[in-house]
């Protein structure tokens, strides 16, 4: 049975023209900065987000974790929410390798962490206190229901932190989804980050990998941890031509994506016993009212049935995400299904 699969935009599938592109790749030793396709690829990837200098890194988990390893070292801070993906779904990595103490904040409903509880988290120069060196943010924030955060926010977070000489980290997997709702450049939305992660692998449909872009100090510091880490490749070059497709290719059509989310959403209103969010980008979160017996995992089992995956949040919550691979008649399909098992 071929399946209309929401349960994430990591499922995505290469493209042919990526494939295309793989298999023409011209390669080096990335090792040795020799592979042409990465480093035009590391170019590419850093001209998208302003910075001076990018990396590639197999998975974003191993970008966000090089990322605060080079910024901080044993026993140093970073500030970061309570929803954000670093903390809840990369194996407590940048404890358990690198050392560095968590100071958790609720994130809001609209993913950001309010501005006096940063400034209230800042350690005080004190030795009885690790010294605060980061502070973590993510855009478009996945367990917020895929919710962008607005440019001045950034900004006012880029200024608190140089306040107190903090630098920022973004876990931006998706920035490129949250450049496509506010019609801006995504260099435009990561200014005020020292740093920043972005996923290749996700809606943007390349098979693996990310790229972590910063100053080229910052970048140094990161390949030698990616290096720790394992994360040194080859002739990885194979992987990165298809990243390249996806930055010149896929970033435009998002808006498609965010759209087939709105219309998830709007059939989906119309069952009884579906509560909606409004969906900000490719994310739509539904959950079950109390006149429903089951739980999410039983509609769930029920609508493979019928030839549809989704995601759990919760015992009583659904999240579906839109991509490239899920069109107009697979929409139909979700919203069909859901009508039946409902």
């Amino acid at each position: 049975m071929a399946y209309v699969d929401l349960r994430s935009d990591t499922v995505t599938r290469p493209t042919d023209e990526m494939r295309a592109a793989m298999a023409a790749a011209e390669v080096g030793d990335d090792v040795y900065r020799e592979d042409p396709t990465i480093n035009r690829l590391q170019s590419i990837a850093a001209e998208r987000m302003g910075k001076e200098a990018g990396l590639f890194v197999p998975t974003g988990t191993m970008g966000n974790l090089s990322a605060v390893l080079a910024h901080c070292g044993r026993g140093d801070e970073v500030i970061l929410g309570n929803l954000g993906h670093t903390f809840l779904f990369e194996g407590g990595g940048i404890a358990s390798l690198g050392g560095v103490h968590s100071y958790v904040l609720p994130n809001q409903h609209d993913g950001t962490l309010r501005l006096e509880d940063i400034r209230g988290a800042i350690r005080p120069d004190d030795v009885h206190a690790p010294i605060t060196r980061l502070i973590t943010l993510e855009n478009t924030h996945n367990r917020c229901g895929g919710v962008v955060l607005p440019v001045d926010y950034m900004d006012a977070v880029g200024a608190l932190a140089r306040e107190h000489g903090l630098s920022v980290h973004l876990d931006g997997a998706r920035i490129f989804n949250a450049a496509v709702a506010l019609k801006l450049p995504a260099a435009r939305l990561v200014e005020a980050a020292d740093s920043v992660t972005f996923c290749l692998s996700k809606a943007l449909c390349a098979p693996v990998g990310s790229v972590l872009c910063g100053s080229e100090a910052f970048i140094e510091k990161a390949r030698r941890i990616r290096k720790h880490l394992g994360g040194g490749m080859r002739q990885a070059g194979i992987m990165a031509a298809a990243g390249i497709v996806a930055l010149e290719k896929m970033v435009d059509r998002l808006e498609d994506d965010h759209c087939r989310a709105r219309h998830l959403a709007e059939g989906l209103s119309k069952i009884p016993g579906l509560c909606l969010e409004v969906p900000p980008t490719n994310m739509v979160f539904a959950a079950l009212d109390d006149a429903v017996a089951q739980n999410a995992s039983d509609i769930a089992q029920r609508l493979l049935g019928y030839g549809v995956k989704v995601g759990m949040v919760g015992q009583r919550r659904f999240r579906m995400v839109t991509h490239y691979w899920v069109d107009d008649a697979g929409i139909a399909q979700t919203v069909e299904s859901f009508g039946k098992v409902l």
